[in-house]
């Protein structure tokens, strides 16, 4: 059983999903505790690569209440845990084809924080402008429907 933790719905917005992957994070001994508080904010972070490894950049995991000196950081860069052949498929996407490799949601799963990442297409204001019409219209077909 998953129970997410943080989604980031400006995403689905802002960008077109293409794919996802889960990844594992590595986190320091006050993170896991404050994300399993729920105190994590997913809102600018994105993924970059650097030396063969996934880190995800600009999320925000709150310090914990009862952390004392031993308090992480609330901003600093977090390791991803991903295949050797993912890591591969998503650094030649981001630099061959121009995509951006953002988080969507990050949860746990028997225990351990995951994170879902998704490989993605910036949108354009006119596709956004369509993809907010295209959500008004069924929203207003279902409320015909139900009558």
């Amino acid at each position: 059983m998953n129970k997410d933790i943080a989604v980031n719905k400006k995403a689905y917005h802002d960008f077109e999903i293409i794919d996802t992957y889960e990844a594992g994070m590595v986190l320091q001994g006050t993170e896991i505790k404050s994300v399993r508080l729920g105190k994590v904010q997913l809102k600018e972070s994105y993924v970059s690569f650097v030396h063969g490894e996934a880190f995800v950049k600009g999320m925000n995991i709150s310090q914990y209440d009862h952390g004392n000196r031993f308090n992480h950081e609330e901003m600093r860069e977090r390791k991803l845990l991903l295949n050797r052949s993912e890591i591969n498929k998503l650094q030649n996407k981001v630099k061959l084809q121009g995509l951006a490799v953002i988080p969507l949601k990050v949860y746990l799963k028997n225990g351990r924080a995951k994170m879902e990442i998704a490989l993605a297409r910036g949108k354009t204001l006119h596709d956004k402008r369509e993809s907010d019409k295209v959500k008004t219209m069924e929203m207003m077909a279902k409320k015909a429907m139900r009558g």
